[in-house]
């Protein structure tokens, strides 16, 4: 009897032992529950963290709006030098419909066409008493060299000071390349014998620009 209360007694101590064993276990199994908790708190702060930079927006340049009005209405009482040696008061001009057309740079692409374009039809503008001027920002040396290039049969006005450009409210903020200057915006103003604008014509696209000119002439 004593032999089986002693086995009774170690099968008890080797069942415990078996059942610590296994809640030990169960225990290093739950165990790794608070860590994937911990890991998806990370994820959460790593989603909210790139979330941010989402919402910041960069500045962007201010371009100055076209005017609504012209800088002048009628022809300014402004001393210019010309091609050929001259000098022209613009008031002065009264008595003939006057072209001015502002353009960016002697001898480049755009620039040459617009000029060939008005040379090419220069009888025309004759006919209508029509006296036409082209204005940039080069110097009359420049100019000359330009005019005679191509042959233009009118003279050009040199305003390395922009005062005429700034009268006329031609300069604008213009980007290149990624590069942002002050530069001459393409533009073309029409009066008529009593000196009073007309029209004007601002970023011009050179493509037929000649002959709207033209068209506005022909209705003064």
């Amino acid at each position: 009897m004593a032999k089986k209360s002693a086995r009774s007694k170690t099968k008890a101590k080797a069942k415990a032992k078996s059942k610590s064993k296994a809640k030990i276990k169960t225990k290093r199994k739950a165990a790794p529950k608070p860590r994937a908790k911990k890991s998806i708190k990370k994820v959460v702060a790593k989603k909210k963290s790139k979330a941010k930079p989402k919402s910041v927006k960069t500045a962007k340049p201010v371009v100055a709006p076209m005017p609504t009005m012209p800088a002048v209405q009628a022809l300014p009482d402004i001393e210019v030098a010309t091609t050929s040696g001259g000098r022209v008061r613009l008031s002065d001009l009264k008595g003939k419909n006057v072209v001015l057309y502002f353009y960016p740079k002697d001898d480049t692409p755009g620039c040459t066409a617009e000029s060939c374009d008005i040379r090419d039809r220069f009888p025309q503008f004759q006919n209508s008493d029509t006296v036409v001027y082209g204005v940039s920002r080069d110097n009359v040396d420049s100019h000359e060299k330009f005019k005679s290039k191509f042959s233009f049969p009118f003279e050009l006005i040199s305003d390395p000071d922009e005062i005429l450009c700034r009268a006329f409210d031609v300069i604008r903020k213009k980007s290149l390349y990624g590069r942002e200057y002050m530069g001459i915006d393409r533009s073309t103003f029409i009066f008529d014998k009593q000196g009073q604008l007309r029209k004007e014509f601002r970023s011009v696209q050179v493509a037929g620009h000649a002959d709207e000119i033209l068209n506005e002439i022909n209705k003064l």
